[in-house]
């Protein structure tokens, strides 16, 4: 285990860091420090673990070697679950171990919640977990879960924007919205579009 690898994982704003350590093909363990801290905070602990294990600790969007978010954009625990998503889909983790400290055991307890049929195991650091109130939870799981899976299959889809003529670019608008006038749209349409040589 005493063989690092650092990783990068793509996302809109730049990259996820992480780092790695282990056989590749043994036992996938996601590891998740606490705030304002980085992946190196597996450094100590890692080593003493079983090394039949694959342990990627990641560096959560701004901390680390992490790109920060757009300047003004918060940082909601939410969007720290979504960018344990984005990981495990880069890494095609299927079912895996997860290990949180601290902050990043409140991320693990909540991604738990979303998405069980993922962690075979949860190792909390420091931490109680998610809680949320018994009347509340299956409602927050299904609103969350579709949020989380609906942006990444948009991120996935993600093309250059087509250039139409103004004339399909208001046939478009109107098609996706119909409480809209022809006139409402083309009002729309002055300020919501760019022309371009293309179109």
């Amino acid at each position: 285990l005493g063989m690092i690898s650092e990783l990068k994982f793509p996302v809109p704003w730049g990259h996820i860091a992480a780092k790695a350590w282990g056989p590749s093909d043994g036992h996938p363990v996601l590891c998740l420090h606490g705030w304002l801290d980085n992946a190196n905070t597996f450094d100590k602990l890692i080593p003493l673990l079983p090394r039949d294990c694959y342990y990627v600790a990641m560096d959560f969007s701004g901390h680390g070697l992490s790109s920060h978010r757009p300047a003004g954009s918060p940082y909601y625990f939410l969007d720290y679950v979504t960018d344990v998503r984005r990981v495990v889909a880069a890494l095609q983790w299927r079912r895996f171990t997860l290990m949180g400290h601290s902050m990043g055991g409140a991320v693990a307890g909540m991604f738990c919640f979303l998405y069980p049929e993922m962690v075979d195991k949860l190792i909390l650091l420091e931490n109680l977990g998610f809680l949320l109130a018994p009347e509340d939870t299956e409602a927050w799981q299904k609103s969350q879960r579709m949020v989380i899976d609906r942006l990444l299959s948009l991120e996935a889809k993600q093309q250059t924007p087509k250039a139409r003529s103004p004339e399909a670019a208001l046939q478009r608008l109107l098609e996706a919205n119909s409480h809209l006038t022809a006139e409402g749209g083309a009002i729309l349409l002055q300020r919501g579009a760019t022309e371009t040589p293309a179109g």
